[in-house]
């Protein structure tokens, strides 16, 4: 059905690492390919590597699964009072417990139902990453929802260096706890999508970001209608100092200009890489492999931030 080289090829995009290209090469060898010698598998390996020197779909996919989670642990633990199911965490890499967390008591019953939505669409993305990652999904990694907040709220100049964030204090809090990574993940799988090869993946990845642009959107709604336009314009402030030079960040307008949908002069949103997520996510302008809402990193091979 398929040609030497191209089931080479579909092996190189969806491994995550050079171990599993070289495992996957094996098993495709002896289950279907055994007119191919060792030698040759082994050649065939190093010509696709030099074909293409960038991560592969799974490492992608697997970076956004470790977003996913972080997402989905804040939402879950805000409207539920409890963190995801243990069986959806578990995979390859160190599995971490999650700080922090609690039920907000939401006095707007309209606010509750769009975050109880968000909730429930972020478990269901780290269903679906995990299934189409199989093996290969990484574990849940240690999750900070409680000191991180604090971080990131000092860092845009919300509270003083004595004070704390309290994040599920109640639901203006909770918004403006949101609005700290919501953003990230738009930019995120916008960033991502030129480099994910396998066009079901891309559709997937496209669908999710769709996804994560509506989330978006009802909290920076949300954040403009309760007039938290101050609060959140610092936000993303300090978001655009974590992750480098270029103006990748806007706020949600002032008192006479709603912006709702932060894009650029053509009506397109932004892209950030890996790289520059991670910035934001591990509370650090500079190069780390650690920090901030990720205490000891990320799983995957992408890991560091830049």
């Amino acid at each position: 059905m398929f040609g030497k080289r191209t089931v080479v090829d579909m092996i190189e995009r969806s491994a995550e690492n050079e171990t599993d290209r070289r495992r996957f090469l094996k098993s495709a060898g002896l289950a279907g390919l055994g007119t191919i010698g060792a030698s040759a598998l082994g050649g065939m390996n190093r010509a696709a590597a030099n074909d293409y020197d960038g991560p592969s779909d799974a490492a992608i996919l697997n970076f956004a699964l470790n977003l996913e989670y972080l997402e989905a642990e804040f939402y879950s633990y805000a409207l539920f009072g409890h963190g995801l199911p243990n069986e959806i965490t578990t995979g390859r890499g160190d599995r971490g417990p999650v700080i922090g967390g609690r039920e907000v008591n939401f006095r707007t019953p309209a606010i509750r139902r769009y975050a109880r939505e968000i909730a429930q669409d972020e478990e269901r993305h780290v269903r679906f990453l995990r299934t189409t990652l199989g093996s290969a999904k990484v574990a849940q990694p240690k999750i900070d929802i409680r000191n991180s907040f604090t971080a990131a709220a000092r860092a845009a100049g919300l509270i003083g260096p004595g004070q704390t964030f309290d994040p599920y204090a109640n639901e203006n809090n909770f918004l403006l706890a949101a609005f700290i990574f919501e953003d990230v993940g738009v930019t995120a799988y916008k960033g991502a999508a030129p480099l994910i090869n396998n066009k079901t993946y891309l559709e997937a990845a496209a669908g999710i970001l769709a996804v994560e642009a509506y989330h978006a959107a009802t909290i920076r709604t949300s954040l403009y209608e309760k007039g938290l336009r101050a609060a959140a314009n610092k936000i993303s402030a300090a978001r655009d100092s974590l992750d480098g030079t270029s103006d990748l960040d806007q706020g949600i307008g002032n008192d006479d200009v709603a912006n709702i949908t932060p894009a650029d002069k053509n009506a397109i949103a932004f892209s950030r890489s890996a790289a520059q997520v991670l910035n934001v996510v591990y509370l650090t302008p500079q190069e780390r492999r650690q920090g901030g809402f990720f205490p000891d990193g990320v799983n995957g091979s992408i890991n560091t931030s830049g």
